[in-house]
């Protein structure tokens, strides 16, 4: 479909152009969404913001168009999906405490 828009009015001009922003809108909302669904609550993500160096976090939280990162040091941050990345779990955890609790029945 091809618009000539030398022959459109102003007016036609002026909601033409309504009409292509809330499309855009619509279609950048869905590639958020889309890349919301890419991660779950509770995952492990990074970040790298700038001037800090990257971030590592537990997704808390879906919101309209980002998601709320809780980072392991306390910090809260509205972070955009299209910047996440989910975080690499295969660093050396021989060191970390297990959650597992061995319980013995006491004769």
């Amino acid at each position: 479909m091809k618009i000539d828009i030398d022959k459109l009015s102003e007016k036609e001009l002026i909601d033409l152009n309504h009409r292509i922003v809330e499309r855009l809108k619509f279609l950048r909302s869905v590639r958020d969404h889309t890349e919301m669904m890419d991660f779950s609550i509770g995952e492990k993500v990074c970040f790298n913001p700038y001037g800090r160096g990257e971030q590592v976090g537990v997704l808390a939280k879906y919101n309209k168009k980002t998601v709320t990162i809780i980072t392991e040091n306390g910090e809260r941050w509205n972070v955009s999906p299209s910047f996440l990345t989910k975080a690499n779990d295969t660093k050396d955890n021989s060191n970390k405490k297990s959650n597992v609790v061995e319980l013995r029945k006491i004769k």
